[in-house]
């Protein structure tokens, strides 16, 4: 998604066989509606929202599920309620659904209904491609079983769930070909099943999950260490797939593909619309699923094998996570509204609805993408065309670098042959364009870097 023109360096020709094209091919380009979108979230709204959520004491999974005032019922139904007046508002365009499941675990000792509340915004042209935003509605505080105190999760994550609610509000009043869904969800804190809730109801509704957009801890620019940063945000991405088999992965480590999961390419593609959108707003993509020793709701979408990346603030403040309220020694514990950043979380959430609605109106990412070119001096690149597309580009970048640094429009073909641009030297991805210049992800050749489902994976959900 790179919208100037790219050089390469003189000794390599950018010649590529374009035997059957009659005029140019068709380009990415900036679109101003998305520039729009980059400054419409709302401080107010996501303010409102986080202020409502405080409101109900706890959101502790294991909390009261009865009570209109308090726990995480009451704050399920008041969300539910929240996008149904959004549906309302853009005469039913969004289905509300509830899935749930019933668990006990670690963190669950007695069989409890774990229940998400899921917002969905069909697709006009590409239904069953869904790219999905989530956050975590459930609190807690010091004790991960204490579902009595009160645990305001301002950061933790309810400003990951106004994140989702505004670019809900938002994006109701657009159009997108692909499906997207906004989902609060339950019961992370306990063992990320509220993730696991919803991977399943992917599967089983048979949704082809381009991305999800996991937003947990979005809100704080403060860091603990006194850093003062309201520019930089956080993604995580997988670098191999986490059901990969062992065939798969034989084949990789012989041809590459370590850093280029469809996930890892998700985290480029955020990095680029930043780039071109939001130019306050610095994507800093790190290399590991999630931070150390600790996960999110993206982690059940990988298991099932799905894309999915983890949107994350640039520096934490440990003070305000996982804390009863309280003042030890003048600092003031506990994850209340007042460490939350509004224009920070307005410009996180920017991020999340400009890429879901470039990802919604591009075409799917290309399917079948292999090379060749062993013992030769061009590269051919292949790929399978999907509904949408009017043409196609072909990326390559350096081995060692973190973002695709060429490109070249190949028009609506399967195949290009990079001219003296040698196989052994470069990684090498297709991304779709279509006719409105649009693009998607871009993919890197075989199962490694396939949007595809991969085969679903059989282990339980981890611990966070």
């Amino acid at each position: 998604m790179r919208y100037a023109p790219l050089l390469l360096p003189l000794a390599l020709s950018l010649a590529v066989s374009t035997a059957f094209a009659d005029e140019a091919p068709v380009q990415a380009r900036a679109q101003p509606s998305l520039l729009a979108l980059s400054t419409a979230p709302s401080e107010a709204e996501l303010h409102a929202t986080i202020e409502k959520l405080v409101s109900f004491g706890t959101r502790h999974t294991l909390s009261d599920t009865k009570s209109d005032k308090r726990g995480i019922g009451a704050a399920r139904r008041w969300v539910k309620s929240q996008f149904e007046a959004i549906s309302k508002a853009c005469g039913g365009c969004i289905e509300v659904v509830t899935p749930s499941q019933v668990f006990t675990g670690k963190r669950i000792p007695q069989p409890t209904e774990v229940m998400d509340v899921v917002a969905i915004k069909r697709g006009k042209t590409d239904p069953k491609r869904v790219i999905v935003m989530t956050g975590h509605l459930d609190s807690r505080v010091t004790d991960v079983m204490n579902a009595k105190s009160d645990a305001p999760g301002a950061n933790d994550d309810a400003s990951g769930v106004a994140a989702l609610m505004e670019a809900a509000r938002l994006l109701s009043k657009q159009d997108n070909d692909a499906t997207l869904v906004f989902a609060a969800l339950s019961g992370e804190e306990q063992g990320l099943y509220g993730g696991k809730v919803l991977a399943d109801y992917a599967v089983q509704q048979g949704w082809q999950v381009q991305a999800n957009l996991n937003n947990d801890i979005v809100g704080n620019s403060h860091g603990q260490n006194g850093v003062l940063d309201n520019t930089t945000v956080r993604i995580f991405s997988e670098g191999t797939k986490s059901n990969e088999t062992p065939e798969q992965a034989k084949y990789r480590a012989y041809h590459g593909g370590e850093v280029d999961s469809p996930s890892r390419n998700v985290a480029r593609y955020m990095e680029q619309i930043a780039s071109t959108y939001l130019p306050d707003l610095r994507v800093h993509m790190v290399y590991r699923t999630d931070r150390y020793s600790r996960g999110g709701d993206q982690v059940p979408f990988l298991e099932a094998g799905y894309p999915g990346v983890r949107v994350t603030e640039g520096h934490e403040d440990y003070t305000r996570q996982h804390q009863d309220l309280r003042t030890e020694k003048g600092i003031k514990y506990g994850d209340t509204i007042d460490g939350v950043d509004f224009r920070y979380l307005a410009r996180v959430t920017a991020l999340n609805t400009v890429t879901m609605a470039a990802m919604s109106r591009a075409p799917a990412p290309p399917t079948g993408v292999s090379i060749e070119g062993a013992l030769a001096t061009d590269t051919t690149v292949h790929w399978k065309k999907v509904p949408g597309a009017a043409g196609y580009v072909v990326h390559w970048r350096d081995t060692t670098a973190p973002q695709w640094q060429y490109s070249r429009s190949v028009g609506d073909m399967d195949q290009a042959v990079i001219k003296d641009v040698v196989i052994d030297d470069w990684f090498f991805g297709v991304s779709a364009v279509s006719v409105d210049g649009y693009e998607s992800p871009v993919v890197f050749p075989g199962d490694a870097g396939s949007f595809e489902r991969s085969p679903a994976s059989a282990s339980a959900p981890k611990s966070p």
